[in-house]
Formats: structure tokens, sequence, C-alpha cells
């Protein structure tokens, strides 16, 4: 399949199961920071900014997708790109780079001073595409994980029960704070 073949659109509801399966598929949340890819984590976006948030498709399949947002943490002012990716099959042909200067050119239209986003460290494919695209090397923040003893059987259910939050995201909204004020 060429890449002519691929069409770069705004992504509408009936695009979410696909871009659901293929971030299933490509993004691997049994391991932190990145646990909470879920149908929600994907309309949120699409709901909040839908400028924002592009999808490639290639006969009629989600190829790609990004999702970004305008406002990150208390700032209104600050464009997040928290999720983009691209199936395996359709990598290496630019396709990433383009859904993300689609979605940092909505994010400034819509009124952002700066846009940003994470990159697992492990993950240096994505750096290298931040890189090229003009974003720099900011903040680097530590995971530290702590899991619970094997025999807590009732603190596991209580933490099922609990509503969830993600704690890597917090960890980097606190670190984009104080580089901020730096």
């Amino acid at each position: 399949m060429s890449e002519s073949d691929v069409d770069l659109v705004p992504m509408w509801l009936p695009h979410l199961p696909g871009v659901l399966e293929l971030g299933n598929r490509v993004f691997d949340v049994s391991e932190m920071p990145y646990t909470s890819w879920s149908l929600s984590s994907a309309a949120v976006h699409l709901d909040a900014q839908p400028d924002a948030c592009w999808v490639a498709e290639a006969g009629g399949r989600v190829a790609g997708f990004v999702l970004g947002s305008l406002s990150y943490d208390e700032r209104a002012d600050w464009g997040y790109v928290e999720w983009l990716a691209v199936d395996p099959e359709h990598q290496g042909r630019g396709l990433a780079k383009t859904l993300l200067e689609e979605s940092c050119a909505a994010l400034f239209a819509a009124g952002a001073t700066r846009v940003i986003t994470d990159v697992e460290q492990t993950n240096t494919a994505s750096a290298h595409l931040m890189r090229r695209c003009g974003f720099n090397d900011s903040v680097t923040v530590t995971l530290f994980v702590r899991h619970a003893p094997a025999d807590s059987g009732a603190s596991r259910q209580a933490r099922v029960r609990a509503h969830s939050t993600d704690p890597a995201k917090a960890r980097l909204h606190a670190a984009a704070r104080k580089s901020e004020r730096d």
C-alpha cells in the first residue's frame, strides 16, 4: 500500500472503534506509565478538542491517529498531545509526523502558547520524531513503582474499587509546573 492510499481526516465518532483497536495493539498498558488507554481516554479528547484529533485511514481502516487537547494540568494555554499511534504496517511513511503536525497546528490555532507531550524513555523512535518536529527535551521524570505485597488481597480489592488515577501523569504535571516556575 502506498502513502497515496492513506487519507488524513478529522477524527469522528465512527473512528472510535478503530482508534481503540489500534491503541490496544500498539500501546503496552500492562506497564507504567501508560496504564489508562481506554475508550473514554480517546473519547474525552474527541469531545474536548475535536480539531486536534486526526485519523489516517487506509482501505477503510484506521492506520494511525493522534489525540490532542487544549490545556495541560491547570494551564489552559498549553496544548497536550497525549496519544499518537501508527499501525506497524504503515510506519516509516511519515504518517506520525503528519498527524502530529496537524494536531499541533490545531492546538496553536486554538490559542496554545506551547504544545507538550511525553515519551516513554525506551521509545527512541518517538523521541526522535518529537525532536524532528521541533519539540525539545524539557523535564525528565523518573517514575518509581512499589508493588503491593503478594498477601494483601484486601488492599487489592480496595484499589480496584477506588477511582483510578494516573500517577505518572500527575508526576509529569507537577514537573511541568515546576519547570514553568523555574
